[in-house]
């Protein structure tokens, strides 16, 4: 789609060259939502795909996973990586439905920062643990744990002119055993409930999105029965609610999720 009220689009080659931050302005990574509707309050484009952020990188301690990298990328580079978690970081990349063109587009830090509540990289993120580096105006840096980054249904925590560097996430979140589950209405329809459990110290690390405003982390030690696991994810969603849009009515996200998440707790049983 054309976005006619845009009067500028800047191509800065290194952060010294960021535009001061002005109302009507928006980063622009991939594009694919961006370009999909109309953007009447905008006027500008900051297009950091000039930064030349590297996609991917690790090292003894953390991948770090560039704000700018590709679903594309990220897929295919957990093809060939050697960590147990491998399988959750392509199960969240195939949660997002599109075409190759949406594939090689589509960037993990755009589709945090859109913060819809079936995005899956926030799924991904939360579930490893990961931290993200944020990018402020002055030049400075700060670290925002994932499980805090969204707020709530299109809601981030950055402030105005504040950008999303990368994501690093801990080696030992991706050699931990995992176990994904994704439900939705049809079987390419946006997902209604997407779950991730991770066993750390004997114990189950339980993330749900999709189904919630806003991702949830819920930590057990040891693993929980089935009335334990379901009682805490109604004290969690307690305050938020369950999500309610076309793509799913609370009630039945409701449902499939303590499902998802029964099926979870019997897949890690064994390795708890």
């Amino acid at each position: 789609m054309d976005l006619h009220t845009i009067e500028a689009v800047l191509r800065p080659d290194t952060r010294d060259e960021l535009p001061r931050y002005e109302i009507g302005d928006a980063f622009l990574a991939g594009g694919t939502w961006l370009f999909s509707e109309p953007q009447r309050d905008l006027r500008r484009l900051i297009d950091l795909q000039a930064l030349g952020w590297t996609s991917l990188a690790a090292d003894q301690t953390q991948l770090r996973l560039g704000a700018t990298c590709t679903f594309a990328e990220l897929d295919s580079y957990a093809a060939a990586a050697p960590w147990v978690a491998v399988a959750l970081v392509q199960s969240c990349c195939r949660a997002l439905w599109g075409s190759f063109k949406i594939w090689n587009a589509a960037t993990v830090g755009g589709n945090l920062c859109l913060a819809l509540p079936a995005a899956p990289m926030a799924a991904l993120a939360v579930a490893l643990d990961a931290e993200c580096v944020v990018w402020e105006p002055s030049g400075a840096e700060r670290i925002v744990p994932a499980a805090d980054f969204i707020i709530g249904p299109g809601r981030i925590c950055l402030r105005a002119g504040e950008i999303l560097r990368r994501l690093d996430i801990p080696l030992t979140s991706l050699r931990q055993t995992f176990a994904v589950r994704q439900a939705s209405l049809t079987q390419e329809g946006r997902s209604a409930a997407l779950l991730a459990g991770r066993v750390a110290a004997g114990g189950l690390v339980l993330t749900v999105t999709a189904a919630v405003p806003r991702p949830l982390r819920l930590a057990f030690q040891g693993m929980p029965d089935r009335a334990t696991l379901h009682a805490a994810l109604d004290r969690a969603t307690a305050a938020t609610g369950w999500f309610d849009d076309v793509h799913g009515a609370p009630d039945w996200r409701r449902h499939m999720t303590l499902r998802l998440a029964d099926e979870i707790r019997a897949e890690l049983l064994p390795c708890g």
